[in-house]
């Protein structure tokens, strides 16, 4: 059986809770005493010193009303624009040629009618 390794980069999730934390106008010590952890410990998940587990990854997105997905990915999928830089990235690397394809396939799975 082979081993599949995935690279999780602790570093970025620990910046997106950083990021979290301070929109929520919160301190590291508030966030620590809300999900019971020591200060340190919300210290270094930020600098990217330590791994998370889901369990504590979880008490961290509910106690900051930020989606898990956000802080692992830094996408929120319940946001109508999460895709917009992805597809104007993806738009750019296009010749017009396939930018109108693209933007007539899109019309199509919306159920938009040609005029």
């Amino acid at each position: 059986m082979e081993i599949i390794e995935a690279n999780v980069d602790y570093k970025l999730i620990g910046q997106r809770i950083k990021e979290a934390r301070k929109e929520a106008g919160w301190s590291q010590e508030m966030l620590a005493e809300k999900i019971d952890v020591a200060t340190a410990y919300i210290s270094r998940v930020e600098r990217g010193g330590t791994s998370i587990n889901l369990r504590r990854l979880a008490q961290i997105s509910l106690a900051l009303a930020t989606p898990m997905e956000k802080l692992v990915t830094g996408i929120n999928v319940e946001s109508r624009i999460y895709l917009h830089k992805e597809f104007q990235d993806l738009l750019m690397q296009c010749s017009p040629e396939k930018q109108q394809l693209i933007y007539n396939i899109a019309k199509i799975v919306a159920g938009i009618k040609f005029v």
